[in-house]
């Protein structure tokens, strides 16, 4: 598996890690009296914010090894070889082939629709040569 494709499942896990502990977070917090017209929330048992609190930190632990890992995936990336003047050229380059291949399936695009044209035509031919011979008989 090239760098590329590791560093986009490794942003898809670091995705996946913030939204389970930011879930966790909104599912567990303790209530919060909103307003003086709302009665006061029940008090949570200390153990269930103990379960909590050990809960976030291994969560945070997975968000932060996973960055760590990112990182070390940034890092195996190729370093930037010739600097701006290189990466100009190779892209000038890439974009004068681009535009080579481009025109070479423009050329066949018009060859193929010359060519349907001609089969057109023929089905047409046939078509009427079909007709014709029926009303002869």
């Amino acid at each position: 598996m090239d760098v590329i494709t590791q560093l986009q499942e490794q942003v898809n896990t670091i995705a996946t890690l913030a939204f389970n502990t930011f879930g966790t977070l909104q599912r567990d917090a303790a209530p919060v009296r909103l307003s003086p017209n709302y009665p006061e929330p029940t008090a949570g048992a200390a153990e269930e914010a103990v379960n909590l609190a050990e809960q976030l930190k291994l969560m945070s632990a997975g968000l932060v090894k996973a960055a760590q890992q990112f990182d070390a995936l940034v890092n195996a990336l190729p370093l930037d070889e010739g600097g701006e003047e290189a990466q100009l050229k190779r892209t000038a380059e890439l974009q004068a082939e681009n535009d080579a291949i481009g025109q070479e399936l423009q050329q066949q695009l018009e060859a193929a629709e010359n060519e349907l044209k001609q089969v057109e035509d023929l089905f047409s031919q046939a078509a009427d040569t079909c007709l014709n011979m029926k009303k002869l008989d």
